[in-house]
């Protein structure tokens, strides 16, 4: 199972029991697209081989925005 946590930076990954980190500039190379305008299964689809996408995909603005309003 593979963990993500977002913050405005980037996200916090756990990946098959090896944590690291992956910065916003990263991701954003790698889709081409705006960090808050990628979406946490395309982060998943950078770490694993072959994820399994469950549930609607969220972009990182909107889990951003949900995880500050509950602060």
């Amino acid at each position: 199972m593979t963990v993500l946590s977002f913050d405005k930076d980037g996200v916090d990954v756990v990946y098959q029991a090896t944590e690291f980190r992956m910065e916003r500039a990263l991701i954003e190379e790698a889709t081409g697209t705006d960090f808050r305008d990628v979406t946490d299964h395309e982060v998943l689809k950078l770490v694993e081989p072959d994820p399994d996408l469950s549930g609607e995909p969220r972009r990182i603005g909107d889990i951003l925005q949900a995880k500050n309003s509950t602060n």
